[in-house]
């Protein structure tokens, strides 16, 4: 069984699409906000607590499962 988190939720594959893995409905069907802060999303989909970052290609808080992360635009010298 493949297995993962979403905005710290466990969520696990079953019968080809990702579901929570406590209620077993599928994750484009339910919004769910932070497991850590508790907020949902912005409306450009950045997490709320970090928002946006000017630079920035990627970040994700870790939502309390994973560690946070940061990847910036790598400028040409």
């Amino acid at each position: 069984m493949m297995t993962s988190y979403n905005r710290g939720h466990p969520i696990e594959y079953l019968n080809g699409q990702w579901v929570y893995s406590d209620i077993k409905v599928p994750i484009d069907r339910e919004e769910r906000s932070c497991a850590r802060c508790g907020r949902l999303p912005t409306t450009e989909g950045y997490d709320t607590c970090l928002g946006h970052i000017p630079g920035v290609i990627s970040a994700c808080c870790g939502h309390g499962v994973e560690e946070s992360y940061i990847m910036y635009i790598e400028k040409e010298h």
